[in-house]
């Protein structure tokens, strides 16, 4: 995820001329296979390099850059930088998993059922099904003495994971299409600033947080382009609801 121009085009499937609402395809408009290419591309990314850190666990051929980087976050650890790393452990773990819950309680209270099921589906493939089926199948072991509470299997980070995904489905359901190039931006350092705190605290490797971002980014992306005819439906649907309701009031 970067806010560079190209990026931006690749990640922005539809005009705002066609949009209503959030922005998207209008409905019976033909998917834009950007999203589709980037998704395959960062989830084929991340796969190859966890069959590439599976061959040797101990000492993958990225090992040296990884240990460079752990030694540069070596500390001290407190004080602000204690605090900004504690508050996004937090976040990608119990605080994490409410921001989802509590945005899928409000598209459903909302009609949208089709952003809900989007929602649903992009979290429970991404963490479940990706991040999960690599941690499994690589099983690579973690820094020592990571500064917080951590399971099995580092590679790849669920936190950035959790970040990327996160960044992905909100701008797709909430940012309007012409905010969207902003938001890509924000949430390109947002994801930055999970991948420092998750090595920061010695909980991951920096090539562990640089996939788990792939692969997030890339599970939502694939995710919502398979749902973006759906999408479109819907909006226009609502679209057309909030039509009339304003009709009676006149």
């Amino acid at each position: 995820m970067t806010s560079s121009p190209a990026t931006a085009s690749v990640v922005r499937p539809e005009s705002s001329a066609g949009s209503e609402g959030s922005g998207g395809p209008a409905a019976g408009s033909p998917r834009h296979p950007g999203p589709l290419l980037l998704g395959l591309l960062l989830l084929g990314g991340a796969a190859l390099a966890g069959l590439v850190v599976r061959s040797d666990v101990a000492d993958p051929p990225f090992q040296a850059l990884d240990e460079r980087w752990l030694i540069w976050m070596g500390g001290p650890h407190e004080g602000p930088y204690a605090a900004a790393a504690s508050a996004l452990n937090w976040f990608g773990g119990p605080f994490g998993a409410a921001v989802p819950l509590g945005l899928l309680a409000l598209l459903l209270l909302r009609g949208r059922r089709v952003s809900a099921g989007f929602l649903l589906l992009a979290f429970l493939g991404g963490n479940m099904l990706v991040v999960q089926g690599l941690k499994h199948l690589v099983d690579r072991p973690r820094p020592a003495n990571p500064l917080v509470r951590v399971d099995h299997g580092s590679f790849p980070s669920g936190h950035a994971a959790t970040a990327a995904l996160l960044v992905v489905v909100a701008g797709a359901l909430l940012v309007p299409v012409a905010r969207r190039r902003l938001w890509w931006a924000a949430g390109a350092v947002f994801i930055l600033a999970m991948m420092w705190s998750r090595t920061w605290l010695h909980a991951h490797w920096l090539s562990d947080t640089a996939a788990g971002a792939a692969a997030g980014a890339g599970a939502g992306l694939v995710v919502w382009w398979l749902l973006m005819p759906a999408l479109a439906r819907e909006r226009a649907r609502l679209g057309a609801r909030r039509g009339r309701s304003a009709d009676r009031a006149g």
